[in-house]
């Protein structure tokens, strides 16, 4: 198919690659603009834009979708279909309306469940048991049409980066099954009444709330790595747990249990497994206790 593919970030990649070596015509890659970046603050353009040049195909980093030219110069490609993946850019109806058979989204739940910007954190921070890709016929709403294909797998012992890695392949392979045969699979409405939201992630959601159980903890804490990064503060020093486990023994919410860091929950305790002090490297605990002690007794923030 003659094909715009819409993305920004890593989790954009695998689809964009599948379908150039699936053998599609990939007029133009649309990615948001450069950022600055790094101590110089140096504008670098966004993963997608970056595979894309590699590739060989035409980049195009408009600030918005919403100028009368910018929707002229996208329906001048005259594409069967836009294919896209965490563009971070609203789409306007013309733009929507432009590809022959519109626009397709790779989206990282099972809708229409984790509607929004943060689905996999949100699936994470749940419970859920699982989650998925969904392959969606995008609409005005937010993530509200039709569904055309998904396939799931499990959260369980998944931090947030690695769940988001798994379903970037997931949804890479799903987009090139789907145009191989479009007309297999006929879509399907969403049912509203299910529909749940994934707000965007703040960074003070990233910080540890000992009141909750321990699974709870666990959970917040594989949801924001790797980014925001779960944390809590001690003697002015912000302190980033990167896993923990889980400990079947009680103690007074945030307070330090024993001298290897276990830390009272709401029910139950978790130990760090790797933990990181702000401007040190990350370390597995024993690394970590060998040069910093907290001491059993002391209240965590």
């Amino acid at each position: 198919m003659r094909l715009i593919f819409m993305g920004t970030p890593d989790f954009a990649v695998p689809a964009l690659k599948a379908l150039h070596a699936a053998g599609h015509d990939i007029v133009a890659v649309y990615s948001q603009p450069p950022r600055p970046a790094g101590r110089g603050k140096k504008l670098m353009p966004s993963a997608v834009q970056q595979t894309a040049e590699e590739l060989g195909l035409k980049v195009r980093t408009p600030v918005s979708l919403k100028t009368a030219e910018a929707q002229k110069d996208f329906a001048a490609l005259n594409a069967d279909a836009a294919i896209v993946a965490a563009y971070g850019l609203i789409l306007p109806q013309a733009i929507l309306d432009a590809p022959a058979r519109g626009c397709l989204n790779i989206h990282g739940s099972l809708l229409p469940r984790w509607r929004g910007a943060a689905p996999v954190q949100r699936a994470i921070l749940a419970g859920d048991k699982e989650t998925g890709i969904t392959i969606m016929q995008m609409e005005a709403g937010l993530d509200t049409g039709p569904m055309l294909l998904k396939s799931s797998t499990s959260t369980s012992g998944k931090t947030a980066g690695e769940l988001t890695e798994e379903l970037a392949e997931i949804g890479a392979e799903l987009m090139v099954r789907y145009l191989q045969q479009p007309n297999d699979f006929p879509p399907e409405a969403q049912d509203d009444a299910q529909a749940t939201y994934a707000s965007k992630i703040s960074k003070e959601e990233a910080r540890l709330d000992f009141n909750q159980t321990a699974a709870q903890v666990e959970r917040q804490i594989r949801a924001f790595n790797p980014m925001p990064g779960a944390f809590f503060e001690h003697d002015g020093s912000r302190y980033r747990i990167h896993a923990a486990e889980i400990v079947d023994t009680d103690g007074a919410p945030g307070t330090v249990i024993d001298h290897r860091l276990l830390i009272g929950c709401g029910k139950g305790a978790i130990r760090p497994v790797i933990i990181q002090k702000a401007g040190r490297p990350k370390m597995p605990l024993a690394d970590f206790l060998n040069g910093i002690t907290i001491a059993s007794g002391t209240g965590l923030q």
